[in-house]
């Protein structure tokens, strides 16, 4: 006779665990926005906004990548015990 268990999905994600990540894309966020200000000030408009822009929509992809697989890496699936 085969019997089953029970797990219980368990997130160990704590915001510690994330604050690295999220302080490295604010700095490239305000590095990005210091560049395109720079630019600005130097009669080039349009090339700090496409500065800008390109910059935040290629460290994306990145940033949502890195939080994905941290969030993966803490799920875990714990037995439950048979007590009812």
């Amino acid at each position: 006779m085969l019997t089953s268990t029970a797990y219980r999905l368990r997130c160990t994600l704590t915001f510690g665990d994330i604050y690295g990540q999220i302080l490295i894309w604010m700095l490239v966020i305000f590095v990005s926005l210091a560049a395109g200000l720079a630019l600005m000030g130097t009669s080039k408009p349009m090339v700090a906004l496409v500065g800008v822009g390109l910059i935040l929509v290629l460290s994306l992809p990145f940033l949502l990548f890195a939080f994905t697989t941290t969030l993966l890496n803490h799920i875990a699936l714990e037995p439950t015990s048979a007590e009812g």
